[in-house]
Formats: C-alpha cells, sequence, structure tokens
C-alpha cells in the first residue's frame, strides 16, 4: 500500500526508542513504586518528568543539526490544535475548581438523595456519579465526591461495599466518558480536529445502550435499603453544570462556553454564599488552572516528540506493522483501522495508567492512521476515547481505582469485577466495530 507519509519519509523503528523511552521510564517507576507498596504507585513520577529524558533522546537520534531537531520539536509543541487544548485544560479546570468551592457538587448529590427511592441504591449511585462526571468532566472529583456516600450507603445497608463503590466508578467512567468538558474528550477531539458535539453523537450510542444494560443490571441486583436522608441543597448551583451542559452542543466556541461557565459559576457563588469573596474565587480558578497544568504540560511535550518521531518515520513504522497485522483478517478497511486506532490506545493506556495522557500519546498516530484507512475522524475520536476509559476504569493501579478503594479499604484487583459499565461498554464498542454502527450522516 503506497502513502502519502511513505512518499516524505522513509520507515524507522529506531525513531520510536525516544517514546519506549518515556514508558520504560513511566511504567518502571510505577511497578518499582508497587513493588516497595508506595501509594499511588504509578503516579510517583510525573509523566512531564518522564518525557524529558525521551525529548533530549529523539533530539540526539535526529538525523540532523540539533538546532534542526529543536526546531521540529517546538513547531510540533506549539501546533495551534496543542495550543487550543492547553486553553481548554485550563479553563476546564477552572470552572471544576469554581463549582467545586462554591458547592455546586454537594447541592447536585444532595439533590440526586432527594428524588431517586432508596431501594434503587445501586442505580442511583451509578446515575449520580454519571451526572456529576459529566458536568464536571472529572472521574477523579467524581469518585472524591460519591465514594463517601457509597461507603457510608454500604454501611446502613446490606449492599456489600465493593459493589457500591463499583457503581461510582462505573457511573463516573461514563460521564467522563461522554462530557463536553473532560479532558479525555478534548484531547480526543482536537487530536483527530473534529467538533465536539460531533463525536458526542457518535459516542452516545455506543455508551448509552452500555449505561441502560449497567442499571439494569443494577436493578436486578438492588437490594433493599432504609430510607437515606438527604441535607438541604441549593438548586441555583445546579444550573452552571446545566448551562455549560447545553452550550457545548452549540456552535458556541468551546473557550467561550467554559468562559461563561466561570463567570456563571463566580457570581452564583458570590451571591448565594456571602463566604465566597472575589478572594476565593481568584483562588478557585487558580487552583483549577494548577490542577490541570500536569496534563497541559504533557500534551505539549509529547506534541513536540510526536513531530519528531512522525518526521524521522516512526508513525510510518508503526502504521505499516498495524496494516500487516490487520490485513491478514478480511475484516475491511475501515473496521481493520477502527480495530488499530483501538489498539494504540489500549497500549497506551495500559503502560501509562493515565487514559488522557494515552489518547494524546497515540493522537498523531490515530490520525494517521485514520487517513491511511478511511476511518470518519469522528468515529476514530470516540473509539479513543471509549477504549481508554474502558482500560482506565479497569487498570488496578489506574488513579480512579486506587482513590476509590483508598476511601472504602477495598483491593484494586477485587473491585475490578463490580465496575460492570466498564466491561458492558468494551462489548458494545466491539459490536460497534464489527457491525459498524451508529450508521450516523454527520456533516
Amino acid at each position: 500500500m503506497t502513502t502519502h507519509s511513505q512518499a516524505k519519509v522513509q520507515a524507522s523503528v529506531l525513531a520510536l526508542l525516544p517514546l519506549i523511552v518515556f514508558l520504560a521510564i513511566f511504567l518502571g517507576s510505577g511497578i518499582y513504586h508497587t513493588i516497595i507498596g508506595t501509594e499511588f504507585a504509578f503516579y510517583q513520577v510525573k509523566a512531564p518528568i518522564a518525557a524529558l529524558p525521551a525529548i533530549i533522546l529523539a533530539i540526539l537520534l535526529y538525523r540532523g543539526k540539533i538546532n534542526a531537531a529543536i526546531e521540529t520539536f517546538l513547531h510540533g509543541a506549539s501546533h495551534p490544535n496543542l495550543i487550543l487544548m492547553f486553553m481548554v485544560f485550563m479553563l476546564a479546570g477552572a470552572f471544576a475548581s469554581v463549582t467545586s468551592a462554591i458547592g455546586s457538587v454537594d447541592s447536585t448529590v444532595q439533590f440526586g438523595l432527594s428524588i431517586i427511592p432508596s431501594e434503587f441504591v445501586l442505580p442511583m449511585l451509578f446515575i449520580i456519579s454519571a451526572f456529576i462526571a459529566t458536568a464536571m468532566g472529572t472521574s477523579m472529583g467524581t469518585i472524591a465526591a460519591c465514594a463517601p456516600i457509597a461507603f457510608g450507603f454500604s454501611q446502613a445497608t446490606d449492599i456489600q461495599p465493593i459493589y457500591a463503590i463499583g457503581a461510582v466508578v462505573s457511573g463516573a467512567m461514563f460521564g467522563d466518558n461522554l462530557s463536553m468538558i473532560s479532558d479525555t474528550t478534548i484531547a480526543a477531539t482536537r487530536s483527530l480536529n473534529v467538533e465536539l458535539r460531533d463525536k458526542f453523537r457518535v459516542n452516545i450510542w455506543i455508551a448509552l445502550p452500555a449505561a441502560i444494560i449497567t442499571i439494569l443490571i443494577y436493578i436486578l441486583t438492588s437490594h433493599h435499603a432504609q430510607t437515606i436522608e438527604y441535607k438541604n441543597y441549593n438548586l441555583w448551583l445546579i444550573l452552571p453544570y446545566v448551562i455549560v451542559f447545553f452550550l457545548a452542543f452549540t456552535r458556541l466556541h468551546v473557550l467561550a462556553v467554559l468562559t461563561i461557565g466561570i463567570v456563571l459559576s463566580g457570581c452564583l457563588g458570590i451571591i448565594e454564599n456571602p463566604e465566597f469573596t472575589l478572594l476565593k474565587y481568584n483562588t478557585a480558578i487558580y487552583d483549577g488552572f494548577v490542577g490541570m497544568f500536569e496534563v497541559a504540560l504533557l500534551s505539549m511535550f509529547l506534541g513536540g516528540l510526536s513531530a519528531i518521531m512522525q518526521k524521522e518515520g516512526g508513525l510510518e513504522w508503526l502504521i505499516q506493522r498495524i496494516y500487516a497485522l490487520t490485513r491478514r483478517f478480511k475484516i475491511g478497511q475501515q473496521r481493520a483501522g477502527e480495530i488499530g486506532i483501538s489498539f494504540l490506545v489500549v497500549f497506551s493506556n495500559v503502560f501509562v495508567a493515565n487514559n488522557t495522557v494515552a489518547i494524546i500519546l497515540s493522537g498523531d498516530m490515530a490520525r494517521e492512521v485514520a487517513k491511511e484507512y478511511a476511518v470518519d475522524p469522528k468515529r476514530a475520536a470516540a473509539f479513543m476515547d471509549i477504549f481508554s476509559c474502558v482500560v482506565q476504569g479497569l487498570i488496578p493501579y489506574g488513579a480512579q481505582l486506587l482513590l476509590a478503594c483508598s476511601i472504602a479499604k477495598l483491593s484494586p484487583v477485587e473491585l475490578i469485577g463490580s465496575i460492570y459499565y466498564c466491561w458492558v461498554l468494551a462489548i458494545f464498542a466491539v459490536l460497534a466495530i464489527v457491525f459498524r454502527f451508529p450508521k450516523l450522516k454527520i456533516t
């Protein structure tokens, strides 16, 4: 198969060595700290620091002058898509931080408790977690907010903690996968150059049936529970989530949507909570920036690294290997491409234990594979996000399971089997590839 990229660069496996170094440092550190019993073992070495030796190696291996290699790196790191991604990460972090500071998360949880019958505790935990994660755009923040409540439910009922916590993690991964302001959604759509709403329209047809099946499982296995009291809540504080969710479906730029959300949240906080001053508003915004800085910086580092690998033929070599693997099976060109893209993100996520990092890491390769195999970029973005969600929700050394288990004093390995949504989502995603579903005409 002849490609445009083959005409420009010569495929070289050596060009992938910097990527292997990055994975080795990140994975090696995680394994080492796991062995010695460190909490959050895979997060002891920060990903941007692990990327630095890989960047230096890529520059040294560059077939040309060092100055030219540095220019190539800077060109990749300063790509308009990456700058936009950086800005969106910052604003999404600020929005999540401000809404949390004004009490929107607490109000949302208590609102859910007030309208859902107590006998449906497990479905309730899934739905509340899903809504909060969709609104906040973060599975970690959702688990931190809901896992203590779920653990409390398990203490007040005959529900085992493993099922209650599993429902929270399941809902958090569902919302994180679909949220318009999730860093995984942003990374996937920017990597494939598609609109948020178009990726959502593909994603929803796969994720929603999986969520419905998961809820049915919880209903069928639900336990009777005593009436659970809820605290007073302020319905106005849920408004920022609702506004941002609906604005995301308009043609308004994502930066404008997030800015409106931040301003609206701040105004509501000042009006509804006398203790929330302008100074605290300022601090909340900055805390949100700080919380997203690591992944934003890493996206720029890996963007520059990918530019060098692409110019040196590393991505071309990988695409050729994927083609050689998939051509053996008579499954159609587009199916082969979608399987290849899914494999890329699964492989990356298993090694880096971070779904956003995995998408950023495999983004350039996925874009080239999509072009090579005539895969609709909207489907490619959806499958990247979906499979990163599946893996992240099931790896026992991922931050989501580690956080949930630290709250409920459970073993991450023990919890994996109770995260029903991720298992069901994986099945629906594979079926979507095999049967070319959904068949949407998206302009």
